[in-house]
């Protein structure tokens, strides 16, 4: 194959990667998309939050996804025994969207980059990134491998790597480091409901929380098919035995809630397990790069937020190179790293406040309070730029202040 000379070179065609390569094109900047896959594939990852609306709205992505009829994500719900806890968001804190989609990723991402190739962006499917080199003003030449095996060139000015788990650049360029939040892992797969409870029941996305660091998530599709499986802490997820089919359905039956409801369902693929999925770097950029999405940082399921990072990094570096391309000044440590890093740092403090029991004690014990919840409810739609939230302003120390408030009444109310 010829070499090819572009502006960008987005490594990665997921929603964060899409989203990067929609806004540079409506800016008339030469994109060129390489992704290792070939679509629809499957990916997890099927439950977004409201803020990402607004990033498929801007970039002209928004229709064609309308047009899939996904399900409708209008809150959550988590379970904890006899307790219930709703979260609905339509009466959050923060301004926005108060709804988003539940869908399966192979199906929401295959709309998406359909919807580019219409738009004329260049992507190619079954390549694969095998080496990058840099040259001192940030242009690169990266060697891609087909899926024939033949290689070629991409040189570019900037390169997003929107690569996910695949973690490309991090790789290549040795920029991978332990992450800070708990070792977990999960084990999932997709059944086919033939007897879905009907309204909310079989719709809403729910959380079953089985103790502090296990709990079962329940995501329907609008095609029928329900996303299930297990987080918990690596030991506890490996202590199963036989195949994966037969550890997830042993692991049913400590779901007393859903145990009926899935316990002779067919697994429409085999369970697949992912171990110690959270995933840093130590960098967000470098001269020439920016990593966007799981690609950069990777937390945890348990509030749905590695979409909403994908498109908002994805988003935000896109703008950035827009800028620079045109000449302008870019300061990438402030208005990229420390600006993707504090919305990190706020869903980091809430997982880890979730496996710590703070989080559940406010959700199962103290919501009654509707100015909590309401900014919590904010939080877990994605708006975690807004600090004139205080549980965004104050979120690593608000959490633990309001549970032991919460546990000191409920002592108080026992004398």
């Amino acid at each position: 194959m010829k070499d090819v000379q572009v502006d960008v070179l987005i490594i990665g065609a997921g929603p964060s990667g899409c989203v990067a390569a929609a806004y540079l094109h409506k800016q008339n900047i030469m994109v060129k998309v390489v992704e290792k896959s070939v679509f629809p594939r499957f990916v997890i990852g099927e439950s977004l939050l409201p803020r990402c609306m607004d990033h498929f709205e801007e970039v002209g992505l928004l229709d064609a996804l309308v047009d899939q009829n996904f399900e409708v994500k209008s809150g959550a719900r988590f379970i904890r025994g006899e307790t219930v806890c709703e979260f609905d968001f339509s009466e959050k804190y923060t301004e926005g969207y108060d709804w988003t989609w539940q869908a399966p990723r192979a199906d929401f991402d295959f709309t998406l980059t359909e919807e580019l190739k219409r738009q004329g962006v260049d992507i190619a499917f079954s390549q694969e990134v095998v080496a990058v080199a840099f040259n001192e003003d940030g242009s690169s030449q990266t060697t891609v491998k087909t899926e024939n095996g033949e290689h070629y060139n991409v040189q570019a000015k900037f390169i997003i790597d929107s690569s996910g788990y695949g973690r490309v650049l991090p790789r290549l360029l040795n920029l991978d480091k332990p992450s800070a939040i708990p070792e977990h892992s999960s084990i999932f797969t997709h059944v086919k409901e033939l007897d879905r409870p009907e309204g909310t029941e079989g719709t809403f996305i729910t959380f079953d929380v089985l103790d502090t660091d296990t709990w079962f998530w329940v995501i329907p599709f609008s095609n029928g098919n329900t996303s299930i499986g297990f987080v918990g802490k690596t030991d506890f997820i490996n202590s199963f035995e036989g195949t994966p089919e037969e550890r997830l359905a042993e692991m049913l039956k400590h779901s007393s809630y859903y145990y009926e409801r899935f316990k002779n369902v067919d697994f429409l693929f085999e369970p697949k397990i992912i171990q110690n999925y959270s995933k840093s770097v130590t960098q967000l950029y470098g001269k020439g790069y920016a990593l966007t999405g799981n690609s950069a940082e990777f937390l945890d399921p348990v509030f749905s937020s590695g979409v909403t990072f994908a498109t908002e990094s994805g988003l935000k570096a896109a703008k950035l190179i827009t800028k620079e391309l045109q000449n302008e000044r870019v300061d990438w440590e402030q208005d990229y790293a420390e600006y993707m890093k504090n919305g990190v740092s706020v869903f980091a403090s809430y997982v880890k406040e979730w496996y710590t029991g703070n989080l559940q004690t406010i959700f199962f014990e103290g919501v009654e309070n509707k100015d909590i919840k309401h900014q919590i409810c904010a939080v877990l739609a994605g708006y975690v730029w807004d600090e004139t939230n205080p549980f965004v302003k104050n979120h690593h120390r608000l959490i633990r202040t309001v549970a032991d408030v919460i546990r000191l009444e409920k002592r108080i109310g026992q004398i």
